[in-house]
């Protein structure tokens, strides 16, 4: 198996489960890759943490993610349905730890 490639497994909004492989040398958000693997991720404000469409619920492997930065804590207090295991999609880049990462997709479709 390739050591740059991850995989983490996606609950859509309606509850379908998919795992997505992901390389970890390419330099894309978490957003990106959720846009790109063709889930319905708006991304008005394009990755900037200004819209919390790209809104993720992390069901495990949050210990292993970045602390949450200023910004995107500013942003997911607007949210009423962020909890503790909220992040911004956009915010994430994977790298090899995150592999086995569990979340569920709960941005804004607006």
């Amino acid at each position: 198996m390739d050591e740059n490639i991850i995989t983490i497994e996606v609950e859509d909004r309606d509850g379908t489960l998919n795992n997505i492989a992901i390389p970890t040398d390419v330099n894309l958000s978490l957003m990106e890759i959720l846009k790109a693997s063709e889930y319905e991720i708006v991304a008005t404000c394009g990755g900037m943490a200004l819209c919390a469409t790209c809104h993720v619920q992390v069901k495990d492997g949050i210990e292993n993610l970045p602390e949450v930065e200023d910004q995107e804590l500013d942003m997911l207090d607007t949210l009423p349905d962020a909890d503790s295991y909220s992040r911004l999609a956009c915010q994430l880049r994977l790298k090899n730890e995150h592999n086995g990462l569990r979340l569920k997709i709960r941005g804004s479709l607006q």
